[in-house]
């Protein structure tokens, strides 16, 4: 990494966090940079990641996103993204977020894993993934952007943490061996509606997959997943607008319920 990067990763660290000092998104970097690389964005979110560990914040896990064809065909690229999930993202089930916390929120269904052990990439496998796993609960991301109405690239979502908000679980802690986690079916809804559905296999056919391609990603950073970290491992429906007031719940077969409100 040339020190031109580092400077370059550092002053659009220091762009995106204006939306949080201002509570109003930002313009996109690859609108003030359209040479900007997949590697300089994950510089820009290492930064920004640094600066929360040295503000005294703790890295309890990590995200995976665009694990969906259509999520990948909407942004034009034929891979998943990664973040980092701190300990300040955590909600309890059945709790309220309020909107000086978000800017311009949505929310997901997922299925989260917890680590009993470490998994180091290049050649992690699922099966790895699942012997390492603690158990599996159902997750709600609320994902974020710090940029302006979402007008994000690959980029843009990268730099900025994975578009990373928050993130509630819920449920009852599952063994892996329990239940068949491609085949495993989700409903979303919202204030009561049903909003839409899912199913394990829509994250690259199976959630453990995108958990071995993270590991095997991380990797190139340097970056191990540790035992007793959270791993949400990507939506299994299509983000859905939050607003003031909004109830949002996820039912999973076999996992429960998780649960969150948004309060003005």
């Amino acid at each position: 990494m040339s020190s031109n990067h580092t400077e370059k990763a550092v002053r659009f660290s220091n762009h995106l966090a204006q939306a949080t000092i201002q509570r109003q998104g930002v313009a996109p970097l690859t609108s003030l940079d359209p040479e900007l690389t997949i590697e300089e964005a994950y510089q820009v979110q290492l930064v920004t990641i640094n600066n929360l560990i040295d503000s005294g914040q703790r890295v309890v896990g990590k995200k995976i996103g665009l694990t969906s064809l259509a999520m990948q065909k909407l942004l034009g690229v034929d891979q998943p993204d990664y973040g980092h999930l701190l300990d300040s993202m955590v909600v309890e089930n059945g709790g309220t977020i309020s909107f000086e916390k978000v800017l311009q929120p949505k929310v997901e269904a997922e299925i989260a894993f917890v680590l009993k052990k470490d998994l180091v990439g290049p050649r992690v496998t699922v099966l790895d993934v699942l012997q390492a796993t603690d158990y599996v609960v159902p997750a709600l991301e609320i994902v974020d952007s710090r940029v302006a109405d979402w007008k994000i690239k690959l980029q843009d979502t990268i730099a900025d943490n994975a578009s990373s908000g928050l993130y509630v679980l819920g449920g009852k802690p599952v063994s892996v061996d329990q239940v068949d986690l491609a085949s495993l079916g989700v409903v979303l809804t919202k204030n009561g509606e049903i909003m839409n559905t899912g199913v394990g296999a829509a994250a690259l056919g199976h959630p453990a997959t995108c958990v071995a391609w993270l590991a095997n990603k991380l990797h190139e950073f340097g970056i191990t997943l540790r035992a007793g970290e959270v791993i949400l491992s990507g939506a299994l429906s299509a983000a859905v607008n939050a607003e003031p007031g909004d109830h949002f719940q996820a039912r999973f077969a076999h996992l429960g319920e998780v649960n969150v409100r948004f309060t003005s």
